[in-house]
């Protein structure tokens, strides 16, 4: 493990591995920097992976007040650490989940490489927006009340996860390190914004933009990463066959790695 320190004083820990050009991982609400490790061993054969622990989680702090900008200043310090600072250069910054909405909304900032989301998952419709707003309410309250059990609670209901599970995840030894997060799911709230696709941030990006999806997602994580890519300048946005939200590293590997390749690709033949 290493660490960075951000803007305000935040100290971000992070896994340094493999060779290349650098690239730099986002993780989705409710996980730190282990959810991403099999993806980062893999994609570890192409790129220097900075896999690190968002502000709040697992071995890096958090300084208050929060704010979206904050979490930019962290991503930033990770691209200092590495050498990025843009161009040919620079780094990839892949984001999972509400991590991509980060993941782009960084990118609308700092001077990125490559960015490619995977299932950002954008409201598109207007019973959708309705329910994140309720989301974002009873979120707020629950942690208001300091009810970190009911904070969580809610999220794992807002994304599906039926009663029998919750009920079994309380018993399980990963519930003591949900609860200590459970502040940071209002991280990824502000983030997503409201639920839907912030069109006026996302028109500024101007880096080389995947948006991917996968074929095995429900619709509505099809639906919200197709309508990112439809107000980033330029992006592309493909369905990889047969994957699920959770991600396989090797299929992830290939789309990301042919995607930075084919960047490298078109550069060179623009200078001939």
């Amino acid at each position: 493990m290493e660490t960075t320190t951000s803007a305000d004083g935040t100290t971000i820990a992070f896994d340094r591995l493999g060779t290349g050009t650098p690239l730099v991982l986002v993780a989705g609400a409710s996980s730190d920097r282990r959810i991403n490790a099999g993806r980062a061993e893999a994609l570890a054969r192409h790129f220097t992976v900075y896999n690190y622990d968002r502000r709040g989680r697992g071995d890096s702090t958090d300084t208050q007040p929060f704010a979206v900008d904050r979490e930019i200043e962290d991503i930033a310090a990770l691209l200092d650490a590495a050498g990025a600072t843009g161009g040919p250069g620079g780094a990839v910054v892949v984001g999972f989940s509400s991590g991509a909405a980060l993941a782009a909304r960084a990118a609308a900032q700092l001077p990125v490489r490559a960015l490619v989301m995977w299932e950002p998952p954008f409201a598109v419709d207007d019973a959708s927006l309705a329910r994140a707003r309720d989301y974002t309410a009873a979120l707020r309250a629950r942690l208001a009340a300091d009810d970190h059990d009911g904070a969580f609670e809610v999220f794992l209901r807002y994304v599906g996860t039926p009663d029998d599970a919750i009920a079994g995840m309380r018993q399980s030894p990963y519930w003591a390190g949900a609860l200590r997060i459970a502040p940071t799911l209002a991280y990824d709230d502000a983030a997503l914004a409201g639920g839907g696709v912030p069109a006026d941030v996302f028109a500024r990006i101007t880096t080389p933009t995947l948006v991917l999806a996968g074929g095995a997602s429900p619709a509505f994580l099809q639906a919200g990463p197709r309508a990112a890519a439809a107000v980033i300048p330029g992006a592309r946005f493909a369905i990889l066959d047969g994957q699920t939200h959770d991600v396989d590293p090797e299929a992830l590997t290939t789309a990301v790695h042919d995607f930075v390749a084919g960047l490298a690709s078109d550069s060179r033949t623009v200078a001939r």
